[in-house]
């Protein structure tokens, strides 16, 4: 068992303030907060470095959005401090729809930044802000970040969010990999030449031939295939290819809230074959039905109709439910969290910021959780999915070079945005 004295992460916050009063009378929260002195929570996605991009007095100075004090978004090391967060993939998303990007095929000017530009500058962000803070340490393999833990520092590494940030090269994806990302999301919102997104059309079935030697060369690199915001095409596709365990960084169960970016059970019971975890968000309008129904009642009459309809809320319980469903379908060893702090609108009631994330594993302790399980929860499945991803990479480097593919030999056509 290792032996983490959290509390001294950040020793600017008082003790007194670093447990949670509740701890003192919730035999639950006592619960919780023991197992995540031993396995801190290694989170699936936070949208820090967006959120320093986008700030409104500061835009894109990591600078002055300063994490020693209590900032303005979601995320500071005082609250991760609070929050047992032990590892961390810092989100380096950029937008891929229409007019939010103007990557430019063909060799067409335009004086808007490129995809792979914006990129490259979010990766700066994230560099600049983890080796700026002392609490924050470059971990970018499973064995790092574990040592991280005994350090008492949140084991930093980078998940791309959008595969039309690699402009349809192979060798972009390669350059991304050696910069921190451990993970790719194939797609974010929009439907790609290679693949279908899960709020686009679906074009192409799932993954054309290119696709799929995108999957085959993220294993080759080690880098975790992430089927959030996929459809469940691409996700049945990219499941029959890969040959390492994917993820879902941030994504719940459609038995519960049917919602598209979230997993259909068929898939659901594919992950202990293939040895994914799927990591439950804090999304509300992902994990309460009633949230769900109430956006879709708006879209459907228009603001007007807000004035005599209250928006209802999220709660721990819904989150705990899909935890519960993804455990119950896919098993215990394949459910992590990917909370989405600092990328969300509107938060669950209890799950506000990052020092609230021992109140889900004090609702699941509740619920007969035992502490072996939540340990999973914490760190241990997605560890091991790193783990393993690691070792397929090691046997495919001595298998195979780098791909050399282009989508114009795969798919027969030119390299376009879709």
């Amino acid at each position: 068992m290792r032996l983490l004295p959290f509390l001294a992460l950040v020793v600017t916050v008082p003790l007194a303030a670093q447990k949670p009063a509740a701890a003192a009378t919730d035999q639950y929260m006592a619960r919780a907060l023991r197992v995540l002195r031993a396995h801190p929570v290694i989170d699936g996605h936070n949208d820090l470095p967006w959120r320093i991009r986008e700030d409104k007095d500061h835009p894109q100075d990591v600078e002055a959005y300063d994490l020693r004090t209590k900032t303005p978004g979601m995320t500071d090391l005082a609250r991760l401090a609070r929050g047992h967060v032990g590892g961390q993939f810092w989100s380096i998303y950029i937008p891929g729809e229409s007019g939010d990007s103007a990557y430019v095929p063909n060799g067409a000017v335009s004086s808007k930044p490129g995809y792979a530009r914006v990129q490259l500058e979010q990766i700066d962000i994230a560099h600049r802000m983890i080796d700026k803070y002392p609490q924050l340490e470059w971990a970018t393999t499973a064995d790092a970040i574990q040592k991280s833990f005994t350090h008492n520092k949140v084991g930093s590494l980078l998940g791309l969010e959008g595969g039309h940030a690699i402009e349809n090269s192979l060798a972009l994806l390669r350059v991304y990999y050696d910069l921190g990302a451990r993970y790719m999301t194939l797609t974010h919102n929009v439907t790609l030449d290679w693949a279908d997104a899960a709020l686009d059309t679906a074009k192409h079935h799932g993954l054309t031939p290119f696709g799929r030697e995108v999957v085959r060369e993220m294993n080759r690199l080690g880098m975790l295939v992430d089927l959030a915001h996929v459809s469940p095409g691409t996700m049945s596709s990219a499941l029959d290819v890969t040959e390492a365990p994917v993820i879902f960084s941030h994504s719940a169960a459609r038995a519960l809230v049917d919602h598209p970016r979230n997993v259909p059970d068929s898939i659901l019971a594919r992950m202990p074959k293939n040895g994914g975890v799927v990591m439950v968000p804090f999304v509300t309008s992902f994990v309460s039905k009633a949230i769900k129904a109430d956006d879709d009642s708006l879209a459907k009459n228009g603001p007007s109709w807000r004035a005599s309809h209250p928006r209802p809320k999220a709660t721990v319980a819904d989150v705990a439910d899909h935890i519960d469903h993804v455990r119950k379908i896919a098993g215990v060893d394949h459910v992590g969290i990917g909370s989405d702090f600092d990328g969300i609108p509107e938060t669950v009631v209890g799950l506000e910021d990052v020092s609230t994330f021992p109140a889900i594993f004090a609702e699941l302790a509740r619920r007969g959780w035992s502490d072996d399980d939540l340990a999973r929860l914490a760190d241990g499945n997605i560890l091991r999915v790193l783990k393993q991803a690691e070792q397929v990479s090691a046997r495919l480097k001595k298998e195979r070079k780098p791909s050399t593919a282009t989508i114009e030999k795969l798919d027969g056509k030119p390299g376009t945005k879709a």
